[in-house]
């Protein structure tokens, strides 16, 4: 691996919030584009690292390359995780560096973290229906779709989800 898993610094926060508002609104994931309300909500990561785990993907450089959210379930940024479950929210990976492992990588760092969480049965996800990549990713890691959890944050905006038993 050219890149290191870590935990999102406070210098860092402005760079990662820019690829996670810059990633949602270029892959056409934000309804309303740059009006969309959600916008605002990707690119705070200083909140976002005060009320649960946010962790980068770093090159040699030590340049931002990826990014995901962890939170356990029934905190604030748990959507659909209950206690006794943990997920992960936000995971986006620079253009540039697609297809070099960065997403299973971040993916595989949250499901750690969840195993280590003490009475942590599973580790859920919502994405979109155009996330087909992502899917890819989770399929193969082992996470299986979970129909009855689908769910809409907003109208005619549907979300799947995802569980991984631990």
């Amino acid at each position: 691996m050219d890149f290191a898993i870590r935990a999102v610094r406070p210098e860092e926060y402005e760079e990662l919030g820019d690829l996670t508002g810059l990633t949602y609104l270029n892959d056409g994931l934000l309804l309303y584009g740059e009006d969309d309300f959600y916008l605002n909500v990707l690119r705070d990561t200083a909140r976002r690292a005060r009320e649960s785990d946010v962790l980068v993907a770093v090159d040699a450089e030590d340049g931002i390359i990826g990014g995901v959210t962890f939170a356990r379930g029934g905190t604030t940024w748990a959507d659909i995780a209950v206690p006794g479950e943990a997920e992960f929210r936000m995971l986006v990976v620079a253009p540039e560096a697609r297809g070099r492992g960065v997403g299973e990588a971040l993916v595989r760092a949250c499901v750690d973290r969840a195993r280590a969480l003490p009475g942590c049965a599973r580790l859920v996800l919502s994405t979109s229906p155009l996330m087909v990549p992502a899917h890819r990713i989770y399929e193969r890691l082992g996470f299986v779709r979970t129909p009855e959890r689908d769910w809409e944050p907003v109208p005619d905006h549907a979300l799947r989800t995802y569980a991984l038993e631990l």
